[in-house]
């Protein structure tokens, strides 16, 4: 009775509304993670690798293999390269905190979830030993945290996530692009936004991940509303990226609003489909096990 009503307890750290909370973003990310690990049976993941992380200076009864001679040469001291252990994956974690992400029509804003589903999979990328970095973007990169895998990591990743607001505009398709280029060794990219931009472009800009030999995971992230659009009286809505004012009668548009939504959603997953490229459509409302099962899914079949 115990340990279910502990399994039980633990779990229902996986529901937005509970997440939202807590105080502290390591907190809502750990208890997400215990919460999704109480579920499961057994680990997924397995093996590990060594990867170069930094210098310190040579202490006698180092190997002097470990020497880095380019180091010497432009310092004319010795350092020793340090190793971190992590496993064969690596992956990025990209945000979009343009302004349309604060929107909510209650409970919690888009962004607000997307840092709560950032937090979790980072954590639970480290829990395993992978490696984990973040990019942050409006209509420029804002953040870029390189990928590493020590536990001490996690700390930089959620005080970053922590401080994270709203605003701005947004540019999708040109982010997508110039991360496909300086993201250099192949993982696994994990995209969190709303993803209202040019259809065509962002799915253009997808397929160059893919064409860099990624593994691209994208979570579509909405607010219910827009998706139902469930209002019932004419509502005055503002453009978060552009602040202009629109006064809307749903009950004229809410039919082809949701025929327009549903064709858009529809071909972005089949474009997504198309270009071998995972994607999911999550609202602010969705359990966060969803999201962390997909994320498993893809990380086995990267083993």
């Amino acid at each position: 009775m115990y340990a279910h009503n502990s399994r039980k307890a633990t779990t229902r750290f996986l529901k937005p509304e509970v997440v939202a909370k807590l105080k502290s973003i390591d907190l809502k990310a750990r208890l997400v993670v215990e919460g999704f690990l109480a579920g499961l049976h057994r680990s997924p993941y397995k093996g590990f690798s060594v990867e170069f992380a930094e210098h310190r200076p040579y202490m006698p009864g180092d190997e002097p293999k470990r020497i880095d001679w380019r180091v010497y040469a432009k310092t004319d001291r010795f350092f020793v390269r340090e190793y971190e252990e992590e496993t064969n994956l690596r992956a990025y974690i990209i945000l979009d905190s343009s302004g349309s992400m604060g929107y909510k029509t209650g409970g919690i804003t888009k962004l607000e979830y997307a840092c709560y589903l950032a937090a979790s999979l980072a954590y639970l990328l480290l829990h395993q030993k992978d490696s984990a970095g973040l990019v942050v973007f409006s209509d420029r990169i804002d953040t870029y945290i390189p990928a590493r895998s020590s536990p001490a990591h996690l700390n930089v990743l959620l005080s970053q996530l922590n401080k994270l607001r709203p605003g701005g505009d947004t540019n999708l398709a040109g982010t997508f692009h110039q991360l496909a280029e300086r993201i250099k060794r192949r993982g696994l990219i994990i995209i969190l936004s709303d993803l209202w931009d040019d259809r065509a472009r962002v799915l253009s800009a997808l397929r160059h991940f893919r064409h860099r030999k990624h593994e691209v995971l994208v979570f579509h992230i909405l607010d219910p509303n827009e998706q139902k659009f469930t209002y019932r009286s004419p509502v005055v809505l503002k453009d978060m990226e552009t602040g202009q004012d629109m006064t809307i009668d749903p009950r004229v548009v809410r039919t082809e609003y949701r025929a327009s939504f549903e064709a858009f959603f529809r071909q972005f997953e089949r474009g997504c489909r198309e270009g071998l490229i995972d994607y999911h459509l999550l609202t602010t409302d969705t359990p966060f096990d969803r999201a962390l099962l997909s994320y498993l899914a893809r990380r086995q079949r990267l083993r």
